[in-house]
Formats: C-alpha cells, structure tokens, sequence
C-alpha cells in the first residue's frame, strides 16, 4: 500500500471519521480508522460497534493498493499540525505505516484490516430521500430534547418517523418534547418509526453541517439506519425500544395564547435565571393582560424580577417552568416572534414559532 494525497483533500474526511472513534476502547482496534486504499480512492472507516461512518477521497498518485488500521487520533494530530499546503506520502513496510511530508517522517503501528469490526448489515426495508439541508434543520430544531443516560434506553435517542406524506422527528426526555414534522412523498404503505441513539444523531447532524446542500438517500433496516451522501456513508444500529406516544404529550385545548418577541423573551428569561436555584433552575411566570412577568428566587433569598410586553388578553395565571428547557427552545427558533399556548398552572405550555409551526415543542410544568 503506497500513495501521495494533499493535507487539504486528507483532513476533513479524516476529522468526521475520527469523531466517531471513542477515546476509550475496550478492543484496542476501536481506537483506529481503517484505510482501504482501491485505485485511487481511499476510503476512511470509524466505528465504536453502534455507529459507523466511511468517507472516500480521491488520492493525488497511487502505486499500490491495500488497507490497513491505524490510530484514528495520532492521523489525526499529525494531519492537524503539518502545514496547509502539505503533501503526505504513505508507505505500508512491514507492520508500519510510513507517512513523509516534507523533512517531517513518521511511523505508526498498525492492526490487520481483518480485525476491524462492521456494523452488522441488515436488508433495508425502507428508503427514501431527502434533502441534506432539511434533514439538518430537523435535527437541529429537535436533538436538544433528547435524554442523556436515561434508564429509558429508548429516550437517549430520537424517534424518526417516515409515512407516504411526511417525515417526523420526535425527541423526549420525559419533561420536554421537540417534534418537527415536514411534508415529504416517501414509496411506503405505512408510518414507520425507529430510534436512532443519541451518539448516532449527533454524529449525523455534524456530517449534514458539512459542505453544500445535496440530496441524500436513507435506508432504514430491521435494526440499522443508513445514510447515503455525495463522499460519506453513514451507518448506526438501532435503539430497540418502542418510542413514547407523542400524541399523548401534545397539551389539548390550552385557552391562553401569548405572541412574544423571541429574543426579548429569551434574553429575560437568561437574566431573570442567575437568581433561580442552581439545582432545580425553577422560575415562575406570571401571566395578565398584555404583560408577562418572569421571577426567581434561591435558597439564599435573592430575587430578580422581568416584565416582558406580550400580546395577550385573558384570565391571569401563574405557571413555574424550568428555565432551561424554555431558554433552549428560544435558541432554536429562528423568527421574531414566538408563540406560546398555556391553560392552568398543571398542564404543559405548547411553543412554536408564531409564522410556522411546523417544529413544535412542550415543556412540563414546575411545582414552586
């Protein structure tokens, strides 16, 4: 195995490929990045057993083929610390692989190609396509919801759903829900839903930040989802679960319905928390004719207090929220003004942007 690639053309496959290799490996193969050289494509695979991610890279000159594993980190920090217009050559001797770039030589060990583990393939039973740029903002408006290390293995993850007529994301953590819900003509008979785990949104939502917009092909199998784009491919199992009935959180019949300035709001609501307790990060907001009033206090006495001017007429009632969860919905919406439909201090608020309620959020209540 011997060929010449650009720093430049080398990096950036080589960073996405590295996220997804875990820093602690229980099979010391886990902490490499596999590199198949075929003609003068090179391919870089990660993995950590749950999601996989392969990107390709067309090499500057190739003299022989061949793959191997290397440490995905140690490629990675001398990728990073060579100069941008580097050249790197690689020569396979032995068990070493030899990089050369300019008066720089280095020599990393390496594992046999046959040791690297894959993602289990199943058949896919399900495809469709959509385009990189909306699947991004999906992703972006929802993953904040999902839970961290719940022992509700199937809330560390978000739900997508496919039907004929839309595409849905669902994310929970037991006291807030995102859901995002677009038109999109898909060749299924029925709704279909799978979770994908945390860390596999996450790596997913990187690699759609990356680039221009494209279109992108999804296969959804028994128990892995697999993405399909220009250079990279995606792959991670599947959480085996069965997902929360959203439709069972989305508040019903709230007669309180306020329009605020988002970033008023937002900004209100950051200032009012310094003072809110730093465990339970309680507020109270106090609703009345035309004005929104936010409070917190903490266990040492202090207090700070906001009006907020909001657009509503109706009976006054007083909700407590974790401010948090309302401040990281704000950070996600994009318009000017946000809408908010609440009924008494037990029920859940309903929030979405007050031009396009396509992305829907609920937040539980607080008791104070």
């Amino acid at each position: 195995m011997q060929f010449e690639i650009s720093r430049e053309a080398l990096i950036k496959p080589l960073q996405l490929v590295t996220g997804v290799v875990e820093r602690r490996q229980t099979l010391p193969v886990l902490s490499n990045v596999l590199l198949v050289l075929d003609k003068n494509q090179l391919s870089l695979t990660g993995t950590d057993l749950e999601v996989e991610l392969m990107g390709s890279v067309e090499v500057d000159s190739a003299k022989s083929d061949g793959e191997i594993t290397v440490p995905a980190r140690k490629l990675m920090d001398i990728c990073k610390s060579l100069p941008d217009s580097a050249s790197l050559k690689f020569e396979l001797d032995d068990e070493k692989l030899k990089i050369q770039s300019g008066r720089s030589r280095f020599s990393l060990s390496t594992l046999p190609a046959a040791d690297f583990p894959g993602v289990e393939e199943s058949s896919g039973t399900l495809h469709f396509s959509a385009s990189k740029g909306l699947l991004k903002t999906m992703l972006h408006n929802t993953s904040f919801a999902m839970a961290q290390q719940d022992v509700r293995y199937y809330l560390n993850g978000m739900l997508i759903e496919v039907s004929p007529d839309y595409l849905r994301v669902v994310a929970t953590d037991g006291h807030r829900l995102a859901m995002q819900t677009e038109d999109m003509k898909a060749d299924v008979n029925e709704t279909t839903g799978v979770i994908v785990p945390r860390k596999g949104i996450l790596e997913l939502s990187r690699l759609l930040s990356d680039g221009e917009d494209e279109d992108i092909n999804v296969v959804i199998g028994t128990n892995h989802i697999r993405v399909n784009m220009n250079n990279f491919t995606f792959t991670s199992k599947l959480v085996d679960g069965k997902f929360p009935d959203y439709n069972r959180v989305l508040p019903k019949g709230g007669d309180k319905n306020v329009i605020a300035g988002r970033q008023q709001l937002r900004d209100s609501l950051n200032r009012t928390a310094i003072l809110s307790n730093e465990k339970f990060r309680g507020i109270r907001l106090i609703l009345s004719d035309d004005e929104l009033k936010i409070i917190a206090n903490n266990p040492e006495q202090e207090e700070a207090e906001e009006t907020v001017p909001v657009e509503y007429k109706g009976d006054s009632v007083e909700i407590g929220f974790n401010v948090v969860y309302l401040v990281d919905v704000l950070n996600v919406l994009d318009t000017d003004n946000v809408q908010i439909i609440v009924s008494d201090p037990n029920s859940s608020a309903l929030l979405h942007s007050s031009d396009d309620s396509s992305a829907t959020y609920v937040v539980m209540p607080m008791r104070l």
